[in-house]
């Protein structure tokens, strides 16, 4: 009888087909995702990488569809950009090459209007 181990880190052919998040990505990411959970707008994440996509997700309830999706896609980089913001219903709210503006829509619901 054979065993075969599979490596839980340090695996180079899968690390070389997955699209993954670099850190200044991730922090922007992450920023926005703290300040949304300080105002009560979302209570979970995830991060999935896989061979042609790495994709945020955030969550109302953890039970629940992601409200939004971040998603990286290398492949479309030069086509429609390489990031995309989609909604709950996997539709593709915006496309853009630029991480920061991509997330503008979800800055503007931490906006309060302030009455003098």
């Amino acid at each position: 009888m054979s065993a075969s181990v599979t490596p839980l880190f340090g695996d180079k052919k899968n690390k070389d087909t997955q699209v993954l998040f670099d850190r200044h990505e991730i922090n922007q990411i992450m920023n926005l995702y703290g300040r949304m959970v300080s105002a009560g707008q979302w209570r979970d994440y995830s991060i999935d990488f896989e061979s042609r996509e790495a994709r945020f997700s955030a969550f109302r309830r953890a039970a629940d569809r992601p409200e939004i999706s971040i998603v990286k896609r290398p492949d479309l980089a030069r086509k429609q950009g390489l990031y995309a913001l989609l909604g709950e219903a996997g539709q593709t709210l915006k496309r853009g090459s630029d991480l920061k503006s991509l997330m503008a829509p979800l800055e503007r619901r931490l906006m309060k209007l302030v009455e003098a």
